[in-house]
């Protein structure tokens, strides 16, 4: 009887919990019936379906629209209006800039110059790799970023088996030679290049504001919850998170290179295994020319969607460069925000011919509109918007007040341990669930004590939403994790194993550089007018 019970649990756990969760959580309102309470049953409700995945976390996004008009803690209206905030607009325009590189190619053209120009020994192609994958990064999808580059790491790492200069893989082979699913295993080397590209994926996306939309859900909640501040800007943003993302990039490199490819172990048999000598160069150089010959010379597309891409990037850092008048100073009274420079560019990327024989035929524009449907990432716009509607409804019914209140303990650590506290506890969630949900439960909450530490809220709130990110461990923690250990059969043992260590890393460099150095940038000694009213 018990083995049909469990194996009926395995099918229907998701099912149970969808009714019982909801049931269980009833107590929180209906022992003290008030919005605060009230509020605090949705976002424990919501929490816990995103943690667990019980319905893909866009639709859990939208819990907000249901459940807050209904109890009572914000109207249709003005929860829906959460959803297309300002961030969530430059999200969709930064997205729809990414997707036009995708789309004409141009980031894997340069990528493959750059490699072949860093070098092609195991040591500078995996230097390379992570190079590349943490700039492109930055400015397209962590998960783009990371599909993009596997393909040139399979052809050369393929092209170099072939040539008896390497394995791939380790395992039982069937009588053709091919290996069995069930046993198959990469080797050292290659698990060195496929997760060192999902670790530099995911250290790229902390660099700019654009390359991850957990950095864009920091930018709602913090103008949510300080609307007369200046916001998270996009040129402070990036003085105060490149340095950051060298800082974690390259130790990470350093310690993949001790623990895969034998660094100062010359005898191991990992350093041995990537002795390929100047015939293994040869021969990756040769697999990198012969993939640019197959793309052929630039074309204009590519020539104008780079244009266009280095356009976004000025309007963005000209809007409020700090050391002079910014663009729309110039031109209006009116506060002009980056989605509209992000909708200025998509806008030109949807007139702008892709090609000039236009004679002949009607040409494409440089990114379609059927092409952005397919890729848009619509469910991470929904998280998205939920958060927001969470940081609003928290505001409204005087949740994050109450919860700074019951916290007014902590209130009394120095502001370093709060912020090592908050990180610690980003950094460990994470690993579990979607780096921009932890972020929509955290900051509200964060936000509220930094009010009432009366703490400058940046101090607290980049860190903890930056650590967020952290996901390193687990194959389940993030897209690019789960892609790598998809593609070359990753044990997470393995993970885990080289992943703690760039979790420690991580958390190190944050903790050492972001206080000093967004000091300089933020005035942290400080805690300003507008930062103090609910």
């Amino acid at each position: 009887m018990a083995g049909p019970t469990l194996q009926a649990l395995k099918i229907y756990w998701k099912s149970l919990f969808m009714v019982l969760f909801p049931i269980a959580l009833l107590p929180i309102f209906l022992t003290n019936n008030i919005a605060e309470m009230r509020c605090l049953y949705v976002v424990c409700l919501m929490a816990g379906f995103w943690v667990l995945e019980i319905l893909p976390s866009g639709v859990t996004g939208l819990f907000p629209i249901i459940f807050f008009p209904i109890m009572g803690i914000l109207d249709t209206r003005t929860t829906t209006m959460s959803y297309f905030k300002e961030s969530n607009m430059m999200f969709i325009g930064g997205l729809i800039i990414a997707l036009a590189i995708e789309y004409c190619n141009l980031h894997t053209r340069i990528s493959l110059r750059a490699i072949k120009m860093i070098g092609c020994s195991y040591r500078r192609l995996h230097f390379g790799l992570v190079t590349l994958t943490m700039l492109v990064s930055m400015w397209i999808s962590n998960t783009a970023a990371t599909a993009m580059m596997l393909p040139i790491i399979q052809a050369v790492l393929e092209e170099l088996e072939a040539q008896g200069l390497g394995k791939m893989y380790e395992g039982e082979v069937d009588e053709e030679g091919q290996f069995d699913e069930s046993t198959k295993r990469p080797t050292r080397v290659t698990m060195c290049f496929y997760i060192g590209t999902a670790y530099a994926a995911t250290i790229g996306g902390l660099g700019c504001i654009v390359g991850s939309g957990t950095n864009l859900v920091l930018k709602g909640i913090y103008e949510t919850e300080f609307p007369k501040s200046n916001g998270v800007e996009f040129n402070k943003w990036l003085a105060a998170n490149v340095p950051l993302m060298l800082a974690i990039m390259y130790p990470t490199w350093i310690w993949m290179q001790f623990w895969f490819m034998g660094l100062w172990r010359p005898n191991s048999e990992d350093a041995k295994a990537i002795d390929v000598g100047k015939e293994g160069e040869k021969i990756t150089r040769q697999v990198l020319t012969d993939k640019l010959a197959e793309m052929g010379l630039f074309t204009i597309h590519e020539v104008l969607v780079g244009i266009l891409f280095v356009m976004a990037a000025l309007l963005w850092f000209l809007r409020r460069p700090g050391f002079m008048k910014g663009w729309p100073d110039l031109i209006t009274n009116t506060a002009t925000g980056d989605a509209t420079a992000a909708m200025i560019v998509v806008l030109l990327l949807f007139i702008i011919p892709a090609r000039y024989d236009c004679t002949r035929e009607i040409s494409l524009k440089l990114i379609t509109w059927q092409y952005v449907q397919k890729k848009m990432h619509w469910s991470l716009i929904f998280l998205m918007g939920g958060g927001f509607a969470i940081a609003d409804g928290m505001k409204a019914s005087g949740l994050g007040k109450m919860v700074a209140n019951e916290l007014n303990a902590v209130t009394t650590y120095p502001k370093l341990v709060i912020m090592v506290v908050g990180c610690l506890i980003g950094a460990f969630v994470t690993q579990f669930t979607s780096n921009a949900a932890v972020a929509n439960i955290l900051l509200p909450i964060v936000a509220s004590l930094a009010r009432k530490a009366k703490i400058y809220p940046m101090f607290l709130m980049m860190p903890v939403n930056l650590s967020c990110s952290f996901a390193f461990c687990l194959p389940v923690a993030t897209p690019p994790n789960a892609i790598v250990a998809m593609s070359c059969n990753v044990k997470t043992t393995e993970m885990i194993k080289v992943g703690l260590l760039v979790e420690v890393i991580a958390l190190v460099m944050l903790l050492l550089i972001f206080p000093n150095l967004g000091s300089v940038i933020w005035d942290f000694n400080s805690f300003p007018d507008w930062a103090k009213k609910d």
